[in-house]
């Protein structure tokens, strides 16, 4: 008499991390370069007996990120750099390769392009790009070749994973992943940013929806046990 509590509570604890994706992505709508994520649920179904119905339990343990472009806003920033179409910016995390669209970088003492968390941006080679300190005008061309007083000194890394699917997310708009593949023919504007793709007036209705999904889910199982101590009450007497 307890099946249908133990599955409501697997649907309840699903829609739980649904909601807390939910936030993250209405959190991060303005985060420049954001990926918006989505929840997968799953069905399994148990058998109890060869002449009973079966069972279904949902999980949700998966995670899906949407890689759509957002949209590009202009700042006229001389190291806001964003990509149009498809492809990836590379930095450095901790000795590691890591992917990100937002291009949000600035100029470090020692002269390297960074991320506003300090990791460093890389050319096409791995290598960090730094801007001579001096330089009074720098410029980056649409297939990222960066120049300080229009001397070419770098090229901005652009590429694209072998498989979108098996990146892994790291923090905010970082991306992990073992096997990318430079792009041929990158489009990146210089003086623009790349906005988050999370539509909030999309994530704020599903927040609605969900949130009363999880109450109808706890009035039955309030309603359950009100029943189950029916039952106890009526065996004591």
């Amino acid at each position: 008499m307890t099946d249908g509590i133990y599955t409501t509570i697997g649907r309840q604890a699903g829609l739980l991390r649904e909601i807390d994706v939910i936030a993250q992505n209405i959190a991060n709508a303005n985060t420049t370069g954001y990926r918006a994520e989505g929840l997968i649920f799953s069905e399994h179904v148990t058998r109890t007996g060869r002449d009973s119905p079966s069972i279904s339990f949902a999980s949700a343990t998966g995670r899906q990120t949407r890689f759509d472009q957002g949209g590009l806003e202009r700042t006229g920033g001389s190291f806001d750099l964003a990509i149009e179409g498809e492809g990836y910016f590379t930095v450095e995390v901790d000795g590691a390769t890591h992917l990100t669209r937002a291009g949000a970088f600035v100029a470090a003492a020692d002269g390297s392009l960074q991320t506003p968390e300090g990791h460093p941006l890389l050319d096409e080679g791995g290598a960090p790009v730094f801007v001579p300190q001096n330089a009074r005008a720098v410029s980056v061309g649409t297939d990222g070749t960066l120049s300080a007083d229009g001397q070419p000194i770098a090229r901005v890394g652009v590429v694209l994973p072998d498989d979108a699917g098996a990146m892994t997310r790291r923090a905010g708009t970082m991306f992990a992943t073992e096997e990318f593949q430079p792009v041929e023919n990158p489009r990146v504007v210089q003086g623009f940013l790349e906005a988050s793709n999370v539509d909030p007036v999309i994530e704020i209705a599903r927040m609605v929806e969900v949130q009363n999904a999880y109450k109808m889910g706890q009035d039955f199982m309030d309603k359950e046990h009100e029943r189950m101590l029916a039952m106890l009450r009526l065996m004591d007497q």
